[in-house]
């Protein structure tokens, strides 16, 4: 019988990506689902971004790009680097990918051997440990938890590692949590990072303009930390580019020419066109980034001060992104009929199913006591959805 490779059967599909084809099935079916599990934005490509796509396609922009990217954009992502987070990159050390997701993996397998270890703290971005199975390492996970604001404390990371650790990744602002380290925060965990030889951190930063406290930190900025950056960054959560599929990394040459080597070989460069949508992003900013981040703000009070209504779940405030990961483990061992609700799966399903709301339970992200809300939708939905929500959960008993 004909069989797939050992390592595709050690990849778990995307639970974000499941629920929110289900819900998609469901909606075909003539049900009415508010879908609340996918990051991606609501807006609309901004007309200053899609008119420089329009002019890029006129002016023939349509043959294979560099792999590392079109020059003009690696230095508008550079002038972008030193205006916004004061850091000096040259554009050879700026590789363009297939979105931020690409970046991630590309650094992942440039960089770990089989058996180096990584530390990821929990929860995390469903694609890290799978993307680090690609690589043959083995995660060691930091349970953070609802009680430290979902953030790695420098004991925990201190602690997590060994002589064989070769990244840690950090994601600020974080999926699934919206959670946020301070610039001290940050400068805590750099220290101990910095006394490792070798070790290095991948700082996935998309979510870089959706933050509700201020000015974005980089662990890049301290000390000794550019050496041992891989900085992950892209236009699809800032400027509703979802579809255009460019993000990038700023990094040490070298990691950028190895990424570049492997890049080259299984996709070559990224999209032309959308390459000279992402130039106009970071070089004619209209102002729009700062109104889809107040929008985001708004909904974020809105259902926070929802959810927090909802009784048996407890809510923290997220400091960025478009999620929310409420503790939902209350609710364990309840019934509805037959129905159990054995864990943060059982709970999404049971919303998805009962009360026709698709979220993502939180045993994807690797904490099963929560599940993920995106509210990257409108606030008509936000509000429908957390009434259904609280309507369903009170059925269980």
């Amino acid at each position: 019988m004909p069989q797939l490779s050992d390592r595709l059967n050690r990849l778990a599909s995307s639970a974000t990506l499941a629920m929110s084809q289900k819900s998609s099935e469901m909606k075909a079916n003539g049900i009415d689902v508010i879908n609340m599990s996918v990051g991606e934005p609501d807006f609309n490509t901004p007309d200053y971004i899609k008119n420089a796509a329009k002019k890029a396609i006129d002016e023939n922009y349509s043959k294979y790009s560099p792999v590392a990217g079109y020059a003009s954009l690696r230095e508008a992502i550079a002038r972008k680097l030193k205006r916004e987070n004061d850091l000096n990159y040259t554009p050879s050390e700026i590789l363009v990918s297939n979105g931020a997701k690409q970046s991630v993996c590309n650094a992942i397998l440039a960089l770990v051997n089989d058996g180096d270890e990584v530390v990821i703290p929990t929860p995390y971005w469903v694609s890290y440990p799978q993307m680090l199975k690609l690589a043959g390492g083995m995660p060691i996970y930091v349970n953070t938890g609802f009680e430290q604001n979902f953030k790695m404390l420098p004991e925990q990371l201190e602690a997590a590692i060994t002589s064989r650790t070769k990244m840690v990744i950090i994601c600020s602002p974080s999926n699934p949590t919206g959670s946020v380290y301070s610039k001290e925060e940050l400068e805590e965990l750099a220290k101990i990072i910095a006394s490792h030889q070798g070790l290095f951190v991948l700082s996935d930063e998309i979510y870089e303009h959706i933050s509700y406290i201020g000015h974005h930190e980089s662990i890049a900025q301290f000390p000794g930390m550019k050496e041992r950056s891989i900085i992950v960054n892209g236009v699809s959560k800032a400027y509703a580019m979802t579809g255009w599929r460019i993000g990038y990394l700023a990094a040490p040459e070298w990691i950028v020419k190895g990424c570049a080597k492997l890049q080259g070989q299984y996709t070559s460069g990224p999209c032309s066109v959308s390459q000279k949508a992402a130039e106009a992003a970071y070089t004619l900013e209209k102002g729009c980034v700062e109104d889809m981040r107040l929008a985001f703000q708004h909904r974020r009070d809105t259902i926070v001060s929802l959810a927090k209504n909802i009784p048996g779940l407890e809510v923290n405030e997220p400091a960025g992104a478009f999620y929310l990961f409420p503790k939902c483990s209350r609710f364990y061992g309840k019934h509805f009929g037959n129905r159990e609700i054995k864990g943060s799966n059982d709970l999404a399903m049971f919303l998805l199913e009962v009360g026709h709301v698709a979220t993502v339970g939180g045993e994807a992200f690797g904490d099963d006591e929560c599940f993920r809300m995106s509210y990257a939708t409108s606030e008509e939905n936000i509000y429908e959805a957390l009434r259904r929500i609280k309507e369903t959960l009170a059925k269980l008993e």
